[in-house]
């Protein structure tokens, strides 16, 4: 008998992918647009993510530019951006709308390897909820019959290297991010 470790592996994937675009959302001090993903706009009478609405480029290693498909959107993106709170600068000129990265202190650095410590925690406990869902399935298959004990016990340390790995990049993506916000 085999145990189909696709389940497990899946969402193990999709903690990693969260992991991910957790951490493309925090701010380094160089400009990137992700950050900007979860801004929405008031546009046209309802809400609409910023790439909706404008395209989003980089202008340089501090600056990101947005121009507004409609230009008598800038002034919107620019209520949405400032209320959205990243910590940026916005201006308004001709071209559309300026997004301007501060350089960031020794505080704020600190309390952003803080906030990405809090992200990988958070990933961490998903994976261990995933381990427990199916440590339950394995035994619940034991009792049933499904399987026998040594089939049990060897699934179990298949499944623990497969979390360990998972682990291993969870941990790999925070050394990373650390290092981008040092730099």
């Amino acid at each position: 008998m085999t145990y189909d470790f696709k389940k497990l592996k899946d969402k193990m994937k999709g903690a990693e992918e969260w992991l991910k675009k957790e951490y493309a959302g925090l701010r380094t001090g160089i400009a990137s647009p992700a950050v900007l993903d979860g801004v929405e706009v008031d546009a046209y009478g309802s809400r609409m993510k910023l790439n909706q609405v404008a395209t989003i480029g980089i202008e340089d290693a501090r600056a990101i530019r947005i121009s507004p498909y409609d230009k008598t959107q800038a002034k919107e993106i620019e209520k949405a951006i400032t209320a959205a709170n990243l910590g940026v600068s916005v201006a308004v000129d001709d071209k559309g709308v300026r997004v301007f990265f501060p350089q960031l202190s020794g505080e704020s650095r600190a309390n952003l390897v803080k906030a990405a410590k809090t992200k990988l925690e958070d990933a961490r406990v998903n994976i261990r909820s995933i381990r427990d869902e199916t440590v339950k399935e394995i035994d619940a298959k034991e009792k049933e019959g499904g399987m026998s004990e040594d089939e049990k016990f060897r699934f179990k340390n298949e499944m623990q290297k497969i979390v360990d790995d998972g682990n291993k990049a969870l941990e790999t993506l925070f050394e990373k991010k650390e290092k981008e916000i040092a730099s």
